[in-house]
């Protein structure tokens, strides 16, 4: 019986992850790059705009404002360079390095800040921000 049920079940055709980094929609005005939508992608991520603000402006060495639902950085940057900047913060600030997931939050004691794993219960330290 147990074989006929295994032959009747439907096969797994793909994975569907529950968690991807949000893409950012990026306009050029005038001499300044605005990410329209600054505010989802950080609510997405689980993590303060102003936080994912303050590390793109250090990783782009340019200045920023956030005016409640985009960022607009001072000068002419690339779209898929920002992009990966916010793959590359999603994976250091929001991924639990031993599980995987992005069930996590920021956690900060004294000076140090670390990445508390809801799933898993890891705590990692990710240095300073």
């Amino acid at each position: 019986m147990l074989d006929r049920a295994y032959k009747d079940l439907p096969e797994q055709t793909s994975f569907v992850d529950r968690f991807a980094v949000p893409r950012a929609n990026i306009a050029l005005q005038g001499r300044k790059t605005v990410i329209i939508n600054f505010r989802e992608i950080a609510e997405q991520l689980r993590r303060e705009p102003d936080h994912l603000l303050k590390y793109l402006t250090g990783e782009m060495a340019t200045l920023a404002n956030f005016d409640g639902n985009r960022a607009l950085f001072q000068g002419k940057h690339n779209a898929e360079s920002i992009r990966g900047l916010i793959d590359a913060y999603a994976k250091k600030y929001v991924i639990c390095p031993v599980c995987g997931r992005p069930d996590t939050q920021l956690i900060k004691e004294k000076r140090l800040w670390f990445l508390q794993c809801e799933a898993c219960g890891a705590r990692s330290s990710i240095g300073t921000s």
